[in-house]
């Protein structure tokens, strides 16, 4: 009895131990299923990531900026290598360096990861091969311009680093894709149709405003420009003024190294900033076009300055258009003088300055503009002249994009769309308005005005042929560790193409030229070489049906309604020969008056933004010596009074001029009949009022 319940005892543990394993078995496989399964694909299957292809940098008219292309890694397990002579002949046929090739079959070695990538075609006899590890990688192929390059940016480790690439990294940056392979004991791996792929997906396609043959020119130009005036550097930005497409951009500097100075690197801009501090005045209607004031032998006193302000074109009166034309500051100081300081204050904030434009470009500055609870006493004289205030080349091209649109601020604009990878429209950039600047009829002032800048004023040297160009140059003093630099000067000139109706604003800076130091004799020539390329090429994003316009076109929005006077009266001849005088008079394009240069202990202290112990005292900006001008050859204007507008104009032709219509008197001409002028001169036409 005993004996049997022993039995019965083991039994039943026996049982209960096999029920305990059916049990566990049981919840293993029906409860822990999943999890034992996720385990054993682990150890069995390995997956095999497949980079995605980074998205292509287009430039506006289609052209791949950047690209990607899909190449190998290769790694060997030299242990798992078959026929190794064939290997090590291979190896060396794509190209791998005699010492990874000797590495990678040494059995010694277990694992010998190679340098570099490999195209497809290169390694193709490899692959396949046991102990062949191939890992695909997505390169970028760069352009070869270095300011492209820049724009673009660059990558590391399939990431942007710098430029477009970095600020629009995660539209650029595509999907990654999976391969599963299964593997065994000994880490080898096998396709396996149990499992599916994933495949990648690429990034999406960002499209620039950028022209690349619109860039190429200008890079020649200034890489040019740089080295026949020994500067030590420059900038250049081209815009489209209607939409604030920025068509291209370069910079210079030192050695000729590349930057991104336009968007990084804010100057004094000089008297470029007059005519922002003009229109302001017009509209405001403090001032009018024609309006003359005195300006007695071109000197003023300021207080604060410890020198008397002198202008190199001597008038004792001057109208607000030629204070422009022959870049007067005594004129525009007191023209400025009109405004008060916050409206003065609030004329070149809403232009844009001391605040970045917000293009999509990492470390965009701001520039500077100090607020007039910090101006000094000499501040609103020295801001009238252009200094006290650093602006970026960008910034500044967009001041005069509101000028050449009639009225608006854009922001700028570096991206035009972005498509996916199958080539639908994702986001487009639109036409964005920051605020209106100022009216359309003192747009259209502003453009005549400078219209005559380049006819008969400071940069002659930018006039075209066959096409009326408009433009404002400037000089201003360079800076450097907050004190103003002896006989460093900035040479900058800011065009728009054609006058009356601009395709282009086209900014040009020349840092520190040797010899002539002046915009409209160094910085001009620039503009007048870019946009002669322009007419040239055949993909510069001109509208030629446009230039092509008839000129003598009734009721062009580009004609100014308000003619130009100068101050000297439109019947002094003395007076019309200088204005008429064309470019190239002198032997270099530079001035013929020769001034002194300022002195460090005559200057007043806390005025500039780059030095503020200084404020330059004389504006550079001059024309050549009116005898010069007097020895060309001249022609008289033909008197049209009383003939029909086309027959006028036909005449004016005939006698070897340019004509642009205005809103004066049927036939009146400025400057007036008989006037002798320069074969090429411009002369204005009345279609009557």
């Amino acid at each position: 009895m005993l004996r049997a319940g022993r039995f019965t005892l083991v039994h039943a543990g026996l049982l209960l131990f096999a029920l305990a394993i059916v049990a566990r078995a049981a919840h293993v496989q029906l409860m822990q299923h999943d999890e034992w399964a996720r385990r054993a694909e682990q150890q069995q299957v390995a997956i095999q990531s497949l980079p995605a292809p980074r998205g292509a940098i287009l430039d506006a008219t289609g052209e791949p900026l950047v690209q990607s292309r899909e190449s190998l890694r290769l790694a060997v397990a030299p242990h798992e290598l078959g026929d190794r002579e064939a290997i090590r002949t291979a190896l060396r046929t794509a190209g791998v360096p005699a010492r990874f090739v000797a590495r990678a079959v040494d059995t010694a070695r277990r694992w010998v990861e190679l340098p570099g990538s490999y195209t497809l075609d290169a390694v193709g006899p490899l692959l396949g091969r046991d102990g062949i590890h191939a890992t695909p990688v997505s390169e970028r192929l760069y352009p070869s311009a270095e300011g492209i390059q820049l724009i673009v940016g660059s990558t590391r480790d399939g990431e942007g680093s710098s430029g477009i690439e970095l600020a629009l990294d995660s539209l650029l940056s595509g999907t990654a894709g999976s391969v599963p392979m299964l593997r065994d004991r000994w880490s080898r791996r096998f396709e396996s149709p149990r499992f599916t792929a994933t495949a990648p997906r690429p990034g999406n396609t960002v499209v620039l405003t950028m022209h690349h043959a619109v860039q190429e020119i200008v890079e020649r130009a200034l890489d040019e420009a740089v080295r026949e005036t020994r500067a030590s550097g420059g900038d250049v930005v081209v815009v489209n003024p209607h939409t604030g497409e920025v068509l291209a951009m370069a910079s210079r500097r030192r050695g000729g190294k590349a930057t991104m100075g336009v968007l990084t690197d804010p100057y004094e801009p000089g008297s470029t900033l007059k005519p922002i501090l003009a229109a302001r005045l017009l509209e405001l209607q403090r001032a009018r076009v024609d309006e003359v004031i005195s300006t007695p032998a071109g000197t003023l006193s300021v207080p604060g300055f410890r020198r008397v302000i002198r202008d190199l074109h001597v008038e004792d009166r001057q109208s607000l258009a030629d204070v422009i034309r022959f870049s007067s500051n005594v004129g525009i100081i007191k023209f400025g003088r009109r405004l008060t300081a916050r409206e003065q204050y609030e004329a070149m904030r809403d232009a844009g300055f001391g605040m970045a434009t917000g293009v999509p470009f990492p470390s965009e500055a701001s520039g500077t503009l100090p607020h007039p609870r910090n101006w000094w006493l000499p501040t609103a004289a020295s801001m009238a002249m252009g200094y006290g205030i650093a602006v970026t080349p960008l910034q500044l091209a967009m001041a005069y994009a509101s000028i050449a649109n009639g009225g608006e601020l854009l922001e700028p604009v570096l991206v035009r769309e972005i498509r996916s990878p199958e080539g639908e429209l994702i986001w487009s950039a639109g036409r964005r308005v920051v605020r209106r600047v100022m009216s359309e009829n003192t747009a259209r002032v502003m453009r005549d005005v400078l219209a005559g800048v380049v006819d008969s004023g400071t940069a002659r040297a930018a006039q075209l042929a066959t096409y009326e160009v408009g433009g404002k140059s400037g000089t201003s003093r360079n800076a450097s560790s907050g004190r103003y630099v002896a006989d460093s000067y900035l040479a900058s000139f800011v065009g728009l193409f054609p006058a009356d109706e601009p395709q282009f604003v086209v900014l040009v800076k020349i840092n520190d030229p040797a010899g002539s130091y002046f915009g409209g004799s160094t910085a001009a020539p620039v503009s007048k070489v870019v946009l002669e390329a322009f007419l040239a090429a055949r993909d510069a994003a001109i509208d030629r049906g446009a230039l092509v316009r008839p000129s003598l076109a009734t009721g062009d929005a580009a004609d100014s309604s308000v003619p130009l006077v100068s101050s000297g009266g439109s019947d002094s001849p003395a007076r019309d020969m200088v204005a008429g005088s064309p470019p190239g008079s002198g032997a270099d394009g530079a001035s013929a008056v020769s001034v002194a240069e300022p002195h460090e202990q005559d200057l007043p202290e806390d005025l500039a933004v780059a030095a503020p112990r200084l404020v330059p005292l004389l504006q550079v900006d001059s024309l050549r010596a009116a005898e010069q001008q007097r020895s060309e050859v001249q022609r008289a204007v033909p008197d049209v009074r009383g003939r029909p507008l086309r027959e006028a104009a036909l005449r004016l032709h005939e006698a070897g001029f340019r004509v642009r219509i205005t809103d004066a008197a049927l036939g009146e001409t400025t400057p007036i009949a008989g006037s002798l002028l320069p074969p090429g001169s411009l002369v204005r036409l009345g279609r009557g009022r």
